[in-house]
């Protein structure tokens, strides 16, 4: 009796090798989304941030968008694309804070500066309150601070501050009440986890795709 045994063993091996190679090129993939759909926000966020403002939005705007439809439509898994649609959302708003204000404290040039008025446009449309700071440094230069360079306000008339001024000039001047490099303990920790949820719904949902 004809027996096709050795020839079966070989059709399922190479039957296994090949779901192996498609795991293996799935894992892959999905491993590159989940570093660079976080890395390419933090990389819209740092343009938003200096002179290519409306570049830097672009990115972030295409990146929102990208999310739903690459883990919801196209991988079809509809529960990892809402975490990740609002993990990636959430780090594009809180990132260029912290991004701004841990660079300006970790590489800046310290300069003294002195609040010589300050100003709150209330804005009865929106709600919202646009706190200025005009400020005049050590070398006599007068600028304009807003939220943006942490003016919410907390500053009064005549107080002295700290300016931390990028050496490059990509970022604004960072202002401080008092003399500290620190980090931000809240955060920074929260922008690393924004990170991190992003990275691992986009993972699991790539890996887990239909």
């Amino acid at each position: 009796m004809a027996t096709s045994g050795p020839t079966e063993t070989t059709g399922a091996t190479q039957q296994v090798a090949k779901e192996r190679q498609i795991t293996l090129a799935r894992a892959l993939n999905s491993l590159l989304w989940a570093v660079g759909i976080p890395v390419a926000m933090v990389l819209g966020a740092f343009l938003a941030k200096v002179t290519w403002t409306w570049l830097g939005v672009g990115v972030m705007v295409v990146v929102g968008f990208l999310v739903p439809a690459l883990v919801g439509s196209f991988w079809n898994r509809a529960g990892a694309a809402t975490l990740a649609t609002v993990a990636v959302a959430a780090l594009g708003i809180g990132v260029p804070h912290v991004l701004h204000e841990t660079y300006a404290k970790q590489y800046g040039d310290k300069v003294d500066a002195l609040v010589v008025d300050t100003a709150n446009y209330g804005n009865s449309v929106r709600g919202k309150d646009r706190y200025v700071c005009r400020v005049v440094d050590t070398s006599g230069k007068v600028q304009d601070l807003t939220q943006l360079e942490n003016c919410h306000g907390q500053f009064e008339r005549r107080q002295h501050i700290v300016l931390y001024k990028d050496p490059h000039g990509f970022f604004a001047p960072w202002a401080e009440a008092t003399d500290g490099r620190g980090f931000d303990p809240i955060g920074v920790p929260v922008a690393i986890g924004l990170f991190v949820a992003t990275f691992g719904t986009v993972l699991y949902g790539g890996l887990r795709r239909r």
